[in-house]
């Protein structure tokens, strides 16, 4: 039974429940397998489906909110609907492989992209960006107070990048035009990405366990070539008239409380983000970058071999801060400028799990193995 809980106590660890909004943080896990309060051995498979919504519409430039954004009705608004299909598998008691398939649905509504005259929609939908990777505990699961576990993964580009949809009032004599969707809607960001991460556990006593994480995508590719028409906004924004394919950051910690066998209580703080500049290779054309710390509480419920889990992280700190752009400007012209982007209030992460037992030849100790979402 304590290794049951202690499995039931990392079961959000390191979800990447992302809700940056015009931010164009991508939402995927880090292709850890989610976890049961099942053992876990070899052959054994895990398949799974996470859902993630957020409305983003709060504008800030810094950490400075732009209410007067809201009342005078010039505010951006994302609605984002993601899906993720994950699959894993177990090498060994330690290790395992796993892959997830994130599908999307995205709305972004806007009076600047149509001529600031009228309000319209814009659409993507479709598959997003692949990710597949590997997975290693330091420790035999189960048999210390704690553990650490180390992974990288591979982004694939199978996303579009370059997802378009009709702007109105922007072509010739105000008539329509197809145009690519803003970045924070496209399904993909073209780059072929390194994912690496690390998590830990630690016993605290029967009940309550320390959990942290952190995950960082690398994107050496600096741009994709897909046309932002920035430059005809404003002269200023020439340098961002081709999209940036930026890195993305996340770290969590959590205190957790398992009352029982089949439910597990956690309260943990996030920081997650898009850096100004990537860790490998150029930063040049358009990004947003912003980071966020969200205060996130999530319940989740294990019987047998189903997995139940809800997540609800609540923004606490927004901050846009200056671009590659705003920067250069910035140096160049000693005017400073800082652009603004919008963010969301909350997000709403839901997710379902099942695990397909193989025929063991030997008993298996308790697995531990971080979530996806």
């Amino acid at each position: 039974m304590k290794r049951i809980l202690l499995a039931s106590i990392i079961l959000f660890l390191t979800q990447q429940s992302f809700g940056q909004g015009c931010v164009a943080v991508r939402h995927f896990g880090t292709c850890s397998a989610n976890l049961s309060h099942n053992t876990f051995g070899k052959g054994d498979i895990q398949a799974g489906i996470n859902y993630r919504y957020f409305k983003s519409f709060r504008h800030f430039r810094g950490t400075h909110e732009e209410p007067d954004r809201v009342t005078s009705g010039t505010e951006v608004i994302n609605h984002s609907n993601n899906w993720e299909y994950s699959v894993s598998y177990w090498l060994s008691g330690k290790t395992n492989l796993a892959i997830g398939i994130p599908t999307q649905i995205n709305a972004r509504s806007s009076l600047y992209e149509h001529g600031r005259t009228e309000r319209h929609q814009s659409f993507s939908r479709g598959l997003g960006d692949i990710r597949f990777g590997i997975q290693q505990w330091l420790l035999e699961p189960g048999l210390k107070s704690w553990n650490i576990q180390v992974g990288s993964s591979l982004k694939l580009p199978t996303g579009n990048y370059n997802a378009s949809d009709i702007f109105y009032n922007v072509g010739v004599n105000g008539s329509p035009e197809v145009r690519p969707v803003d970045q924070s809607i496209q399904l993909g960001d073209g780059g072929l990405g390194l994912i690496v991460e690390t998590q830990m556990y630690l016993k605290l006593n029967e009940k309550f366990y320390l959990t942290t994480g952190a995950f960082y995508l690398a994107n050496p590719r600096e741009t994709n070539g897909t046309r932002t028409f920035r430059e005809k906004l404003n002269v200023l924004l020439k340098n961002e008239a081709i999209t940036s394919v930026p890195d993305q950051f996340s770290s969590r910690i959590a205190m957790n409380y398992s009352p029982n066998a089949i439910s597990n209580i956690s309260i943990g703080g996030r920081y997650e983000g898009v850096p100004v500049h990537d860790l490998i290779g150029g930063s040049a054309g358009f990004r947003r970058p912003g980071n966020i710390v969200s205060l996130e509480p999530v319940y989740s419920y294990m019987k047998n071999n189903l997995t139940l889990n809800f997540g609800l992280p609540i923004a606490v700190r927004r901050n846009r801060p200056q671009s590659y752009t705003d920067l250069e400007y910035s140096r160049t012209t000693g005017v400073f400028r800082n652009g603004d982007a919008a963010f969301a209030d909350y997000a709403i992460n839901l997710g379902i799990q099942y695990t397909f037992k193989a025929k063991q030849k030997t008993k298996t100790a308790p697995q531990f193995v971080i979530p996806q979402n």
